[in-house]
């Protein structure tokens, strides 16, 4: 242990760490992609249309607004701001230290869970289909698999990234195909076009859009881990804008098309088997047993690699963070001097993911899981609007609709999307937000001194 804290306390004094420059467009493409994940809306699917009352797909469509105008300011402020730290830096550097701070405690719940998320769901994927691991097993071999994948490194997880991305498209590809076929067998052409899916006038209830959209937002999450890895990019002033608006675009577009199909397959909202995998049924009504066994093994590793993704970005977000003094450097800025990857808050993450996983279950953890990004999401698209318009940029003209209209839109649909949470994640929230602020508080001895931001030069 003493050999361990040498080590740590010597890297730490040999000056600020720095992440280095290896990832291309490509690269953070892929990397948000299996973040997010195409098979993103599998997750939502059912619970999204029975809280909606059969209209998931409106809520996919409505998410995918709020998280690309959200996705338009994270890339304008990662131009401005290159480092690791997401809506923390931006916050804080865009508009004071203190709301950096805030963001960056509200978006690490986020990060935090997203691994917790992605372990229990792929468990439920698991035991649907070997029943006879026990839960407990199933759980360590997610949390196990993401942390050891991560300690490899960077270079590591993209390529992992690159198999799991083929996997999942070889078999989303296949569920559309048969789901085109079984409806063209049981409806004949007419069956693939139709206005229901939209807007069902038996079932319509805009509160339970609302609500229903507040939930399925989870679709789109781990987007902006494309943004912690700006200091791992060779260009990130133009590739991680790019990156993130396209992430978003291409889950919402894919995303609602395997949403589209599935409702028109099995339109009864109400018949579900499970709710929390009533995706997985509709894949063996439209194509059999060997469907529904090759999708529970899609989101086994589509669990496997959104951890993985999802567990660098809240590590990096730690690394930001105590790269700043805000969290004890020796411990969360430490990088392996070899891999060259933030080890210790890999460990942390991993052992939380675990954990957390066998106290929690899918729903509370789900409802929970969207506090803390749509708070940070509202911080980066108001600072957004604050640094472009309100302060300006030097030899710039301000322009209304890129620099005030789409950053203030992107605040107004975060917002709407956030007081739509549930009053059990809106709780669970407040107490890690207000345990936030005591910390902030005891940090700045009473908001007298600033908390130290990254020195970009």
């Amino acid at each position: 242990m003493e050999c361990a804290s040498n080590e740590i306390a010597a890297n730490f004094a040999a000056g600020p760490p720095h992440l280095r420059k290896v990832l291309t467009l490509k690269d953070l493409i892929v990397y948000g992609i299996v973040a997010v994940t195409p098979s993103a809306p599998v997750t939502v699917f059912g619970l999204a249309s029975v809280m909606s009352r059969g209209h998931a797909l409106d809520t996919i469509l409505l998410a995918m607004c709020a998280m690309v105008l959200t996705a338009v300011s994270y890339g304008r402020m990662s131009a401005l701001y290159p480092s690791a730290g997401s809506a923390y830096t931006y916050v804080g550097r865009g508009l004071n230290p203190y709301l950096g701070f805030l963001a960056g405690w509200a978006m690490l719940l986020d990060y935090l869970v997203i691994p917790l998320f992605c372990v229990i769901y792929g468990t439920l994927a698991g035991q649907r289909l070997i029943p006879q691991i026990p839960y407990a097993l199933w759980a360590a071999f997610f949390a196990g698999a993401i942390t050891f994948l991560n300690l490899v490194g960077i270079r590591s997880t993209t390529r992992a990234n690159m198999a799991l991305l083929t996997f999942m498209g070889a078999v989303l590809v296949g569920f559309i195909v048969m789901a085109i076929r079984f409806l063209i067998l049981h409806q004949g052409w007419g069956g693939l076009f139709s206005f229901k899916p939209f807007y069902d006038s038996a079932n319509f209830d805009f509160h339970s859009l609302t609500a229903a959209t507040s939930f399925a937002a989870l679709t789109y999450l781990g987007f902006d881990a494309v943004t912690t890895l700006a200091e791992d990019a060779k260009n990130p002033r133009r590739d991680v804008l790019l990156s993130t608006v396209l992430v978003c675009v291409f889950t919402g577009v894919f995303g609602g098309l395997l949403v589209y199909l599935a409702q028109l397959a099995w339109p009864d909202f109400h018949t579900y088997k499970n709710v929390e995998t009533a995706f997985m049924d509709v894949t063996q009504l439209v194509g059999g047993n060997w469907l529904f066994q090759a999708m529970a093994i899609l989101l086994v590793l589509a669990n496997v690699g959104a951890g993985l993704t999802a567990q660098v970005g809240a590590a990096r977000l730690l690394f930001g963070m105590g790269r700043d003094g805000v969290l004890p450097g020796r411990v969360f800025a430490y990088l392996h001097p070899k891999r060259n990857t933030p080890t210790i808050n890999l460990w942390i993450i991993g052992l939380v993911a675990y954990v957390g996983s066998l106290l929690m279950n899918y729903e509370l953890t789900a409802e929970i899981l969207n506090f803390g990004a749509f708070l940070g999401f509202m911080g980066v698209n108001f600072a957004t609007f604050w640094q472009f318009y309100i302060v300006g940029q030097p030899q710039r003209k301000r322009h209304f609709v890129m620099d005030a209209l789409l950053p203030g839109l992107g605040f107004l649909f975060c917002l709407g999307i956030w007081w739509g949470l549930a009053t059990p994640a809106k709780i669970a929230g407040g107490v890690w937000f207000a345990a936030g602020l005591i910390y902030l508080v005891l940090k700045t001895r009473g908001f007298r001194v600033f908390p130290q931001m990254i020195r970009f030069e």
